[in-house]
């Protein structure tokens, strides 16, 4: 019960960071040229995704919503399997909640967004001069990317054995 309520608590406390973090670049960088954090290869620019991961699916706002609401509620469904506790290791269950909490507040953030916008902001973007660049992101996507690398992780430790 106890990780349960720092879960749904951590949660919240996320999706409001994004929020947060959206209206801020919705409020400042809307309409403006982006803004160099890091010359050449970090910038704030304001980006209305109406699509998902890279921009696919573009115009898809309730398949995505729905979409985001089936994988959470399935998450939720199975997230003893996908989330397991370690009695015996406390580092392997910290990893595993903070998967969780960031799994759920990135899909929830964006989810948000879509539901309420029509598109999410997206906001950080990297590159490198004019040879390279990555897709504009936010927090939620982060928090989504951070969680599949815990849960890669964690996937690598799953197969020791506990008492090992």
């Amino acid at each position: 019960m106890r990780r349960a309520f720092c879960v749904i608590a951590a949660v919240f406390n996320l999706i409001l960071a994004d929020a947060v973090a959206k209206e801020l670049a919705a409020g400042y960088l809307r309409g403006s040229p982006p803004v160099p954090v890091i010359e050449g290869f970090l910038d704030l620019a304001y980006v209305e995704n109406r699509g998902c991961a890279w921009g696919m699916f573009q115009d898809q706002v309730w398949p995505l919503a729905l979409f985001g609401l089936f994988a959470l509620a399935f998450l939720v469904w199975k997230r003893r399997t996908f989330f397991p506790a370690y009695p015996k290791s406390r580092a392997k269950n910290a990893l595993s909640a903070a998967s969780e909490v960031l799994l759920y507040a990135g899909i929830v953030g964006n989810m948000i967004d879509r539901m309420v916008r029509g598109y999410v902001i997206d906001f950080i973007d990297f590159h490198w001069r004019d040879a390279w660049h990555f897709p504009c992101f936010n927090v939620a996507d982060s928090c989504i990317t951070v969680a599949a690398f815990l849960l890669v992780a964690l996937s690598f430790c799953a197969a020791e054995k506990e008492g090992a």
